[in-house]
Protein backbone atom coordinates (compact mmCIF):
# COMPACT_ATOMS: atom_id res chain seq x y z
CA UNK A 1 0.00 0.00 0.00
CA UNK A 2 1.48 3.37 -1.00
CA UNK A 3 3.45 4.97 1.79
CA UNK A 4 2.95 2.18 4.33
CA UNK A 5 5.27 -0.54 3.06
CA UNK A 6 5.18 -4.12 1.89
CA UNK A 7 4.54 -5.76 5.25
CA UNK A 8 1.50 -3.59 5.97
CA UNK A 9 0.12 -4.21 2.48
CA UNK A 10 0.10 -7.96 3.07
CA UNK A 11 -1.31 -7.49 6.57
CA UNK A 12 -4.08 -5.22 5.28
CA UNK A 13 -4.95 -7.62 2.44
CA UNK A 14 -5.16 -10.51 4.87
CA UNK A 15 -7.35 -8.45 7.19
CA UNK A 16 -9.67 -7.53 4.33
CA UNK A 17 -10.22 -11.15 3.31
CA UNK A 18 -10.72 -12.40 6.84
CA UNK A 19 -13.32 -9.71 7.50
CA UNK A 20 -15.30 -10.70 4.43
CA UNK A 21 -15.33 -14.20 5.93
CA UNK A 22 -16.40 -12.72 9.30
CA UNK A 23 -19.31 -10.96 7.60
CA UNK A 24 -20.47 -14.17 5.92
CA UNK A 25 -20.44 -16.07 9.22
CA UNK A 26 -22.07 -13.24 11.17
CA UNK A 27 -25.17 -13.32 8.97
CA UNK A 28 -25.01 -16.86 7.56
CA UNK A 29 -24.56 -18.84 10.80
CA UNK A 30 -27.83 -17.63 12.41
CA UNK A 31 -29.66 -18.31 9.13
CA UNK A 32 -28.32 -21.88 9.12
CA UNK A 33 -29.34 -22.24 12.77
CA UNK A 34 -32.89 -21.16 11.95
CA UNK A 35 -33.07 -23.95 9.37
CA UNK A 36 -32.19 -26.44 12.14
CA UNK A 37 -34.39 -25.17 15.00
CA UNK A 38 -37.08 -22.60 15.75
CA UNK A 39 -36.13 -22.27 19.42
CA UNK A 40 -35.08 -18.69 20.23
CA UNK A 41 -32.85 -19.94 23.05
CA UNK A 42 -31.00 -22.37 20.81
CA UNK A 43 -30.61 -19.85 18.01
CA UNK A 44 -29.19 -17.34 20.50
CA UNK A 45 -26.43 -19.85 21.29
CA UNK A 46 -24.90 -18.98 17.90
CA UNK A 47 -24.05 -15.49 19.13
CA UNK A 48 -22.76 -16.89 22.42
CA UNK A 49 -20.46 -19.34 20.62
CA UNK A 50 -18.89 -16.47 18.69
CA UNK A 51 -18.45 -14.03 21.61
CA UNK A 52 -17.68 -16.39 24.51
CA UNK A 53 -14.07 -17.05 23.41
CA UNK A 54 -13.27 -13.36 23.87
CA UNK A 55 -14.19 -13.54 27.54
CA UNK A 56 -12.38 -16.83 28.10
CA UNK A 57 -9.21 -16.50 26.04
CA UNK A 58 -8.50 -12.82 25.37
CA UNK A 59 -5.93 -12.43 28.16
CA UNK A 60 -4.19 -15.69 27.28
CA UNK A 61 -4.05 -14.75 23.61
CA UNK A 62 -2.42 -11.45 24.52
CA UNK A 63 0.17 -13.13 26.74
CA UNK A 64 1.08 -15.60 24.00
CA UNK A 65 1.30 -12.78 21.45
CA UNK A 66 3.99 -11.23 23.64
CA UNK A 67 6.05 -14.42 23.63
CA UNK A 68 6.30 -15.64 20.04
CA UNK A 69 6.24 -14.39 16.45
CA UNK A 70 2.90 -12.63 16.04
CA UNK A 71 2.66 -13.30 12.33
CA UNK A 72 3.05 -17.03 13.00
CA UNK A 73 0.16 -16.91 15.46
CA UNK A 74 -2.03 -15.29 12.82
CA UNK A 75 -1.07 -17.86 10.17
CA UNK A 76 -1.83 -20.74 12.52
CA UNK A 77 -5.10 -19.18 13.68
CA UNK A 78 -6.32 -18.61 10.13
CA UNK A 79 -5.30 -22.15 9.20
CA UNK A 80 -7.24 -23.50 12.19
CA UNK A 81 -10.32 -21.48 11.24
CA UNK A 82 -10.16 -22.69 7.68
CA UNK A 83 -9.70 -26.30 8.75
CA UNK A 84 -12.60 -26.43 11.21
CA UNK A 85 -14.93 -24.72 8.74
CA UNK A 86 -13.96 -27.20 6.02
CA UNK A 87 -14.87 -29.96 8.46
CA UNK A 88 -18.20 -28.29 9.19
CA UNK A 89 -18.88 -27.84 5.48
CA UNK A 90 -18.14 -31.50 4.84
CA UNK A 91 -20.61 -32.52 7.55
CA UNK A 92 -23.22 -30.17 6.10
CA UNK A 93 -22.63 -31.59 2.62
CA UNK A 94 -23.28 -35.12 3.89
CA UNK A 95 -26.34 -34.02 5.85
CA UNK A 96 -24.88 -34.92 9.27
CA UNK A 97 -24.34 -31.41 10.64
CA UNK A 98 -26.75 -30.55 13.43
CA UNK A 99 -27.02 -27.43 15.59
CA UNK A 100 -24.63 -28.69 18.26
CA UNK A 101 -22.04 -29.61 15.68
CA UNK A 102 -22.30 -26.16 14.12
CA UNK A 103 -21.94 -24.55 17.55
CA UNK A 104 -18.75 -26.54 18.13
CA UNK A 105 -17.41 -25.39 14.76
CA UNK A 106 -18.23 -21.77 15.57
CA UNK A 107 -16.68 -22.06 19.03
CA UNK A 108 -13.35 -23.32 17.65
CA UNK A 109 -13.47 -20.67 14.93
CA UNK A 110 -14.15 -18.03 17.60
CA UNK A 111 -11.15 -19.11 19.68
CA UNK A 112 -8.97 -18.85 16.58
CA UNK A 113 -10.38 -15.39 15.89
CA UNK A 114 -9.34 -14.21 19.36
CA UNK A 115 -5.73 -15.21 18.71
CA UNK A 116 -5.71 -13.85 15.15
CA UNK A 117 -7.24 -10.47 15.98
CA UNK A 118 -5.17 -9.96 19.13
CA UNK A 119 -1.96 -10.65 17.23
CA UNK A 120 -3.07 -8.45 14.32
CA UNK A 121 -3.44 -5.39 16.54
CA UNK A 122 -0.08 -6.14 18.15
CA UNK A 123 1.84 -6.75 14.92
CA UNK A 124 0.58 -3.66 13.07
CA UNK A 125 2.95 -1.22 14.88
CA UNK A 126 5.83 -3.44 13.74
CA UNK A 127 4.96 -2.82 10.07
CA UNK A 128 4.65 0.99 9.92
CA UNK A 129 6.42 4.00 11.50
CA UNK A 130 4.78 5.28 14.67
CA UNK A 131 3.75 8.54 12.99
CA UNK A 132 1.70 6.55 10.43
CA UNK A 133 -0.22 4.41 12.93
CA UNK A 134 -3.38 6.49 12.61
CA UNK A 135 -3.34 6.21 8.82
CA UNK A 136 -2.69 2.47 8.98
CA UNK A 137 -5.44 1.84 11.52
CA UNK A 138 -7.82 3.96 9.45
CA UNK A 139 -7.27 1.72 6.45
CA UNK A 140 -7.71 -1.39 8.59
CA UNK A 141 -11.01 -0.15 10.03
CA UNK A 142 -12.30 0.75 6.57
CA UNK A 143 -11.39 -2.74 5.33
CA UNK A 144 -13.20 -4.25 8.31
CA UNK A 145 -16.36 -2.24 7.65
CA UNK A 146 -16.40 -2.89 3.92
CA UNK A 147 -15.68 -6.59 4.39
CA UNK A 148 -18.23 -7.13 7.14
CA UNK A 149 -21.09 -4.87 6.11
CA UNK A 150 -20.90 -4.33 2.35
CA UNK A 151 -19.45 -7.63 1.11
CA UNK A 152 -19.73 -10.40 3.67
CA UNK A 153 -23.29 -9.81 4.89
CA UNK A 154 -24.95 -9.60 1.44
CA UNK A 155 -22.85 -12.55 0.25
CA UNK A 156 -24.16 -14.64 3.14
CA UNK A 157 -27.77 -14.06 2.17
CA UNK A 158 -26.98 -15.07 -1.42
CA UNK A 159 -25.12 -18.22 -0.35
CA UNK A 160 -27.85 -19.38 2.04
CA UNK A 161 -30.33 -19.23 -0.84
CA UNK A 162 -28.05 -20.76 -3.47
CA UNK A 163 -26.00 -23.36 -1.54
CA UNK A 164 -26.22 -23.42 2.27
CA UNK A 165 -23.04 -25.47 2.67
CA UNK A 166 -21.12 -22.55 1.14
CA UNK A 167 -21.91 -20.48 4.24
CA UNK A 168 -19.16 -22.50 5.91
CA UNK A 169 -17.11 -23.33 2.82
CA UNK A 170 -16.64 -19.78 1.50
CA UNK A 171 -15.24 -18.41 4.79
CA UNK A 172 -12.92 -21.40 4.96
CA UNK A 173 -11.41 -20.45 1.59
CA UNK A 174 -11.16 -16.80 2.61
CA UNK A 175 -9.45 -17.56 5.92
CA UNK A 176 -7.05 -19.89 4.14
CA UNK A 177 -6.17 -17.21 1.60
CA UNK A 178 -5.73 -14.68 4.44
CA UNK A 179 -3.22 -16.99 6.08
CA UNK A 180 -1.28 -17.40 2.84
CA UNK A 181 -1.08 -13.63 2.33
CA UNK A 182 0.54 -13.25 5.75
CA UNK A 183 3.50 -15.25 4.48
CA UNK A 184 4.35 -12.23 2.33
CA UNK A 185 5.30 -10.29 5.47
CA UNK A 186 9.04 -10.85 5.50
CA UNK A 187 11.05 -10.75 8.66
CA UNK A 188 10.73 -11.64 12.32
CA UNK A 189 7.68 -10.27 14.11
CA UNK A 190 8.47 -11.44 17.60
CA UNK A 191 7.90 -8.77 20.27
CA UNK A 192 10.92 -6.65 21.16
CA UNK A 193 11.92 -6.81 24.82
CA UNK A 194 11.18 -3.64 26.74
CA UNK A 195 14.76 -3.45 27.90
CA UNK A 196 15.83 -3.22 24.27
CA UNK A 197 13.53 -0.24 23.75
CA UNK A 198 15.01 1.52 26.76
CA UNK A 199 18.56 0.49 25.91
CA UNK A 200 18.25 2.16 22.53
CA UNK A 201 17.66 5.48 24.25
CA UNK A 202 21.03 5.25 25.97
CA UNK A 203 22.89 3.44 23.22
CA UNK A 204 25.80 5.22 21.65
CA UNK A 205 26.22 7.58 24.59
CA UNK A 206 29.66 7.74 26.21
CA UNK A 207 29.59 6.59 29.81
CA UNK A 208 32.38 7.92 31.97
CA UNK A 209 34.55 5.74 34.22
CA UNK A 210 36.44 3.61 31.77
CA UNK A 211 33.56 1.66 30.23
CA UNK A 212 34.07 3.31 26.86
CA UNK A 213 31.32 3.83 24.32
CA UNK A 214 28.31 1.48 24.26
CA UNK A 215 27.21 0.64 20.79
CA UNK A 216 23.59 0.24 19.91
CA UNK A 217 24.30 -3.31 18.84
CA UNK A 218 25.74 -4.13 22.25
CA UNK A 219 22.70 -2.67 23.92
CA UNK A 220 20.49 -4.68 21.61
CA UNK A 221 22.27 -7.91 22.50
CA UNK A 222 22.32 -7.09 26.17
CA UNK A 223 18.63 -6.49 26.17
CA UNK A 224 18.06 -10.18 25.66
CA UNK A 225 19.03 -11.01 29.23
CA UNK A 226 16.37 -8.95 30.95
CA UNK A 227 13.53 -10.83 32.63
CA UNK A 228 10.38 -9.69 34.42
CA UNK A 229 11.24 -6.97 36.85
CA UNK A 230 14.77 -6.79 35.51
CA UNK A 231 13.44 -5.29 32.32
CA UNK A 232 12.07 -2.46 34.38
CA UNK A 233 15.17 -1.72 36.38
CA UNK A 234 18.23 -2.85 34.46
CA UNK A 235 19.09 -0.99 31.31
CA UNK A 236 16.58 1.74 32.07
CA UNK A 237 18.20 2.67 35.38
CA UNK A 238 21.72 2.30 34.01
CA UNK A 239 21.01 4.51 31.03
CA UNK A 240 19.23 7.12 33.10
CA UNK A 241 21.63 7.36 35.99
CA UNK A 242 24.83 6.57 34.10
CA UNK A 243 26.35 4.35 36.75
CA UNK A 244 30.02 5.05 36.53
CA UNK A 245 32.59 2.36 36.25
CA UNK A 246 30.05 -0.44 36.01
CA UNK A 247 29.56 -2.68 33.06
CA UNK A 248 26.50 -0.62 32.15
CA UNK A 249 23.99 -3.37 32.77
CA UNK A 250 24.05 -3.61 36.55
CA UNK A 251 21.38 -2.91 39.07
CA UNK A 252 18.82 -5.02 37.33
CA UNK A 253 17.26 -6.67 40.31
CA UNK A 254 19.69 -5.75 43.02
CA UNK A 255 17.20 -4.41 45.49
CA UNK A 256 14.67 -7.11 44.81
CA UNK A 257 16.89 -10.15 44.56
CA UNK A 258 19.48 -9.14 47.11
CA UNK A 259 22.37 -8.14 44.89
CA UNK A 260 26.01 -8.43 45.79
CA UNK A 261 28.40 -5.61 45.13
CA UNK A 262 31.80 -6.08 43.74
CA UNK A 263 34.55 -4.55 41.76
CA UNK A 264 36.00 -6.07 38.65
CA UNK A 265 38.22 -5.82 35.70
CA UNK A 266 35.57 -5.27 33.04
CA UNK A 267 32.47 -6.71 31.59
CA UNK A 268 31.93 -10.40 31.35
CA UNK A 269 31.08 -11.81 27.93
CA UNK A 270 31.33 -8.31 26.42
CA UNK A 271 29.05 -7.43 23.57
CA UNK A 272 27.28 -10.80 23.66
CA UNK A 273 25.47 -9.77 26.81
CA UNK A 274 25.35 -6.09 26.03
CA UNK A 275 28.07 -5.07 28.47
CA UNK A 276 30.76 -2.57 27.75
CA UNK A 277 33.91 -3.75 26.11
CA UNK A 278 36.34 -1.68 28.09
CA UNK A 279 37.63 -2.31 31.56
CA UNK A 280 37.73 0.00 34.51
CA UNK A 281 37.13 0.37 38.14
CA UNK A 282 33.84 1.20 39.68
CA UNK A 283 31.01 -0.14 41.63
CA UNK A 284 28.23 -2.16 40.06
CA UNK A 285 25.43 -4.25 41.33
CA UNK A 286 25.05 -7.69 39.86
CA UNK A 287 21.66 -9.31 40.32
CA UNK A 288 20.40 -12.67 39.30
CA UNK A 289 19.82 -11.59 35.71
CA UNK A 290 22.82 -9.32 35.35
CA UNK A 291 25.80 -11.49 34.58
CA UNK A 292 27.90 -8.35 34.00
CA UNK A 293 30.86 -7.11 36.07
CA UNK A 294 32.01 -10.22 37.95
CA UNK A 295 34.08 -9.88 41.11
CA UNK A 296 37.60 -11.19 41.14
CA UNK A 297 37.09 -12.21 44.76
CA UNK A 298 33.71 -13.67 45.53
CA UNK A 299 31.25 -13.64 42.62
CA UNK A 300 28.97 -16.64 42.69
CA UNK A 301 29.90 -18.63 39.61
CA UNK A 302 26.67 -20.61 39.62
CA UNK A 303 24.53 -17.50 39.70
CA UNK A 304 26.60 -15.85 36.98
CA UNK A 305 26.29 -18.90 34.79
CA UNK A 306 22.54 -19.02 35.27
CA UNK A 307 22.26 -15.33 34.40
CA UNK A 308 24.37 -15.79 31.28
CA UNK A 309 22.15 -18.61 30.09
CA UNK A 310 19.07 -16.49 30.73
CA UNK A 311 20.60 -13.64 28.80
CA UNK A 312 21.02 -15.68 25.63
CA UNK A 313 17.75 -17.57 25.74
CA UNK A 314 14.40 -15.97 25.06
CA UNK A 315 12.68 -18.93 26.62
CA UNK A 316 14.49 -18.47 29.90
CA UNK A 317 13.34 -14.88 29.93
CA UNK A 318 9.77 -16.12 30.12
CA UNK A 319 9.95 -18.39 33.15
CA UNK A 320 7.03 -16.93 35.05
CA UNK A 321 4.24 -18.52 33.05
CA UNK A 322 1.20 -17.00 31.39
CA UNK A 323 -0.36 -16.16 34.74
CA UNK A 324 2.49 -13.86 35.66
CA UNK A 325 2.43 -12.25 32.23
CA UNK A 326 -1.29 -11.56 32.54
CA UNK A 327 -0.89 -10.10 36.04
CA UNK A 328 1.91 -7.88 34.80
CA UNK A 329 -0.35 -6.58 32.02
CA UNK A 330 -3.18 -5.85 34.43
CA UNK A 331 -0.79 -4.01 36.76
CA UNK A 332 0.59 -2.00 33.88
CA UNK A 333 -2.86 -1.02 32.63
CA UNK A 334 -4.02 0.02 36.10
CA UNK A 335 -0.83 1.95 36.89
CA UNK A 336 -0.95 3.93 33.64
CA UNK A 337 -3.24 6.84 34.39
CA UNK A 338 -4.17 7.62 30.80
CA UNK A 339 -4.71 4.04 29.64
CA UNK A 340 -6.64 3.21 32.80
CA UNK A 341 -8.95 6.17 32.29
CA UNK A 342 -9.34 5.37 28.60
CA UNK A 343 -10.28 1.75 29.36
CA UNK A 344 -12.83 2.72 32.01
CA UNK A 345 -14.37 5.36 29.74
CA UNK A 346 -14.53 2.95 26.80
CA UNK A 347 -16.13 0.36 29.07
CA UNK A 348 -18.85 2.81 30.07
CA UNK A 349 -19.44 3.90 26.49
CA UNK A 350 -19.65 0.34 25.16
CA UNK A 351 -21.95 -0.75 27.97
CA UNK A 352 -24.45 2.05 27.35
CA UNK A 353 -24.12 1.56 23.59
CA UNK A 354 -25.12 -2.09 23.95
CA UNK A 355 -28.06 -1.07 26.12
CA UNK A 356 -29.11 1.72 23.74
CA UNK A 357 -28.88 -0.04 20.40
CA UNK A 358 -30.24 -3.29 21.81
CA UNK A 359 -33.70 -1.75 22.15
CA UNK A 360 -33.52 1.16 19.69
CA UNK A 361 -35.39 -0.91 17.11
CA UNK A 362 -38.47 -0.89 19.40
CA UNK A 363 -38.49 2.93 19.34
CA UNK A 364 -37.95 3.21 15.60
CA UNK A 365 -39.59 0.30 13.77
CA UNK A 366 -43.18 -0.81 13.40
CA UNK A 367 -46.65 0.75 13.48
CA UNK A 368 -46.68 0.86 17.28
CA UNK A 369 -43.28 2.55 17.57
CA UNK A 370 -42.68 6.24 18.22
CA UNK A 371 -41.06 6.86 14.79
CA UNK A 372 -42.97 4.32 12.69
CA UNK A 373 -40.05 3.35 10.47
CA UNK A 374 -40.48 0.42 8.08
CA UNK A 375 -38.10 -2.56 8.45
CA UNK A 376 -36.40 -1.74 5.17
CA UNK A 377 -35.94 1.82 6.40
CA UNK A 378 -34.16 0.52 9.47
CA UNK A 379 -31.86 -1.54 7.24
CA UNK A 380 -31.12 1.58 5.21
CA UNK A 381 -30.29 3.43 8.40
CA UNK A 382 -27.77 0.72 9.36
CA UNK A 383 -26.24 0.99 5.89
CA UNK A 384 -25.94 4.76 6.32
CA UNK A 385 -24.09 4.16 9.59
CA UNK A 386 -21.71 1.77 7.83
CA UNK A 387 -21.01 4.36 5.13
CA UNK A 388 -20.23 6.91 7.81
CA UNK A 389 -17.88 4.43 9.50
CA UNK A 390 -15.87 3.95 6.32
CA UNK A 391 -15.63 7.70 5.81
CA UNK A 392 -14.64 8.32 9.42
CA UNK A 393 -11.88 5.72 9.30
CA UNK A 394 -10.36 7.43 6.26
CA UNK A 395 -10.45 11.00 7.65
CA UNK A 396 -9.30 10.16 11.19
CA UNK A 397 -5.65 10.89 10.46
CA UNK A 398 -6.42 14.26 8.89
CA UNK A 399 -8.67 15.31 11.78
CA UNK A 400 -6.06 14.25 14.31
CA UNK A 401 -3.46 16.24 12.42
CA UNK A 402 -5.58 19.38 12.62
CA UNK A 403 -6.87 19.11 16.20
CA UNK A 404 -4.48 16.71 17.87
CA UNK A 405 -5.34 13.14 18.81
CA UNK A 406 -6.60 13.97 22.29
CA UNK A 407 -9.00 16.72 21.21
CA UNK A 408 -10.22 14.71 18.22
CA UNK A 409 -10.99 11.72 20.43
CA UNK A 410 -12.92 13.85 22.92
CA UNK A 411 -14.91 15.54 20.14
CA UNK A 412 -15.72 12.20 18.46
CA UNK A 413 -16.98 10.64 21.68
CA UNK A 414 -18.87 13.81 22.61
CA UNK A 415 -20.68 13.81 19.26
CA UNK A 416 -21.61 10.15 19.69
CA UNK A 417 -23.00 10.83 23.16
CA UNK A 418 -25.08 13.83 22.05
CA UNK A 419 -26.51 11.89 19.10
CA UNK A 420 -28.17 9.54 21.59
CA UNK A 421 -30.65 12.34 22.23
CA UNK A 422 -31.73 12.83 18.61
CA UNK A 423 -34.23 9.93 18.25
CA UNK A 424 -35.88 11.00 21.53
CA UNK A 425 -35.98 14.75 20.95
CA UNK A 426 -36.59 14.62 17.17
CA UNK A 427 -38.48 11.37 16.43
CA UNK A 428 -38.71 12.00 12.68
CA UNK A 429 -37.80 9.31 10.16
CA UNK A 430 -35.74 11.36 7.73
CA UNK A 431 -33.61 12.82 10.54
CA UNK A 432 -32.36 9.34 11.40
CA UNK A 433 -30.32 8.94 8.21
CA UNK A 434 -27.92 11.88 8.64
CA UNK A 435 -27.81 10.99 12.34
CA UNK A 436 -26.69 7.46 11.45
CA UNK A 437 -23.98 8.79 9.14
CA UNK A 438 -22.65 11.03 11.92
CA UNK A 439 -22.79 8.12 14.36
CA UNK A 440 -20.69 6.08 11.95
CA UNK A 441 -18.13 8.85 11.41
CA UNK A 442 -17.73 9.63 15.11
CA UNK A 443 -17.53 5.98 16.09
CA UNK A 444 -14.90 5.12 13.48
CA UNK A 445 -12.75 8.17 14.26
CA UNK A 446 -12.81 7.30 17.95
CA UNK A 447 -12.00 3.65 17.25
CA UNK A 448 -9.04 4.46 14.99
CA UNK A 449 -7.58 6.93 17.48
CA UNK A 450 -8.01 4.68 20.52
CA UNK A 451 -6.25 1.77 18.82
CA UNK A 452 -3.45 4.03 17.52
CA UNK A 453 -2.92 5.64 20.92
CA UNK A 454 -2.68 2.27 22.62
CA UNK A 455 -0.19 1.00 20.07
CA UNK A 456 1.93 4.10 20.57
CA UNK A 457 1.86 4.14 24.38
CA UNK A 458 2.27 0.45 25.21
CA UNK A 459 5.77 -1.04 24.86
CA UNK A 460 6.11 -3.69 22.17
CA UNK A 461 6.90 -6.46 24.65
CA UNK A 462 3.63 -5.77 26.52
CA UNK A 463 1.37 -4.80 23.63
CA UNK A 464 -0.47 -8.10 23.20
CA UNK A 465 -1.28 -8.57 26.88
CA UNK A 466 -2.14 -4.99 27.73
CA UNK A 467 -4.27 -4.70 24.60
CA UNK A 468 -6.17 -7.81 25.66
CA UNK A 469 -6.60 -6.51 29.21
CA UNK A 470 -7.81 -3.19 27.83
CA UNK A 471 -10.34 -4.85 25.54
CA UNK A 472 -11.62 -7.00 28.38
CA UNK A 473 -12.25 -3.90 30.49
CA UNK A 474 -13.52 -1.88 27.55
CA UNK A 475 -15.83 -4.50 26.04
CA UNK A 476 -16.60 -6.90 28.87
CA UNK A 477 -19.63 -4.91 29.99
CA UNK A 478 -21.47 -5.12 26.67
CA UNK A 479 -23.48 -8.29 27.47
CA UNK A 480 -24.38 -6.80 30.84
CA UNK A 481 -25.39 -3.54 29.20
CA UNK A 482 -27.67 -5.30 26.73
CA UNK A 483 -29.41 -7.18 29.55
CA UNK A 484 -29.76 -4.11 31.78
CA UNK A 485 -31.04 -2.06 28.87
CA UNK A 486 -33.88 -4.49 28.32
CA UNK A 487 -34.80 -4.55 32.02
CA UNK A 488 -34.69 -0.76 32.40
CA UNK A 489 -36.78 -0.27 29.28
CA UNK A 490 -39.31 -2.78 30.52
CA UNK A 491 -39.84 -1.10 33.87
CA UNK A 492 -39.03 2.58 33.23
CA UNK A 493 -39.67 3.04 29.52
CA UNK A 494 -37.49 3.60 26.48
CA UNK A 495 -37.07 7.39 26.88
CA UNK A 496 -35.62 6.91 30.36
CA UNK A 497 -33.09 4.43 29.02
CA UNK A 498 -32.11 6.70 26.11
CA UNK A 499 -31.66 9.77 28.31
CA UNK A 500 -29.77 7.76 30.92
CA UNK A 501 -27.45 6.33 28.28
CA UNK A 502 -26.69 9.85 27.04
CA UNK A 503 -25.92 10.99 30.58
CA UNK A 504 -23.53 8.10 31.29
CA UNK A 505 -21.83 8.61 27.92
CA UNK A 506 -21.28 12.31 28.63
CA UNK A 507 -19.79 11.43 32.02
CA UNK A 508 -17.40 9.00 30.31
CA UNK A 509 -16.34 11.73 27.86
CA UNK A 510 -15.64 13.99 30.82
CA UNK A 511 -13.26 11.41 32.28
CA UNK A 512 -11.28 11.23 29.05
CA UNK A 513 -11.23 15.02 28.64
CA UNK A 514 -9.42 15.34 31.98
CA UNK A 515 -6.43 13.30 30.78
CA UNK A 516 -6.48 13.97 27.02
CA UNK A 517 -6.81 17.74 26.88
CA UNK A 518 -3.03 18.24 26.92
CA UNK A 519 0.05 16.39 25.70
CA UNK A 520 1.04 13.36 27.69
CA UNK A 521 4.72 14.07 28.08
CA UNK A 522 5.23 13.73 31.84
CA UNK A 523 5.36 10.64 34.06
CA UNK A 524 1.79 9.44 34.48
CA UNK A 525 2.35 7.35 37.59
CA UNK A 526 4.86 6.64 40.31
CA UNK A 527 4.96 2.98 39.23
CA UNK A 528 8.50 2.41 37.98
CA UNK A 529 7.31 -0.01 35.30
CA UNK A 530 5.48 2.67 33.37
CA UNK A 531 7.31 5.89 34.16
CA UNK A 532 9.23 5.69 30.91
CA UNK A 533 6.06 5.29 28.88
CA UNK A 534 5.21 8.65 27.39
CA UNK A 535 3.77 9.87 24.14
CA UNK A 536 2.06 12.88 22.70
CA UNK A 537 -1.69 12.38 22.60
Amino acid sequence: MPGLGRAFTFLWSSTALSNVADGVLKVGAPLLAVSMTRSPTQVSLVGAAVTLPWLLFALHAGAIADRVDRRRIMVLANTARAGVLVLGGALALTGTLNLWGMLAVLLVSGVSEVFADTSAQSVLPMTVPSDRLTAANGRVVSAQMIGNEFLGSPLAGFLVTLLPVAVLGAPALLYGAAGVLLLGMRGNFSPRPRSQEHAKEGAGERIEGGTGERSEEAARQGAREDTGEGARRGTEESARQGIQGSSGEGAREGTEEGASEGTGQGARRGAEEGTAKGSGEGAGRSGQAAGAGTSGQAADAGTSRQAADAGTSRQAARTGGLGRDIREAMRYLWAHRFLRTLAISAGLLNTVSAAYFGVLVLWLVGPGSRVGLAPEGYGLMMSAMAVGSVGGSLVAERLAGMLGEGRTLVVAWLVSALLYLVPVLVPVAWVLYPTAVLWGIAGAVGNVLVVSIRQRLIPSALLGRVNSAYRLVGMGGMPVGAALGGLLSEFAGLPVLFLGAAGVALAAVGLVWRVARGPISMPLTSDHSVRRTSASV
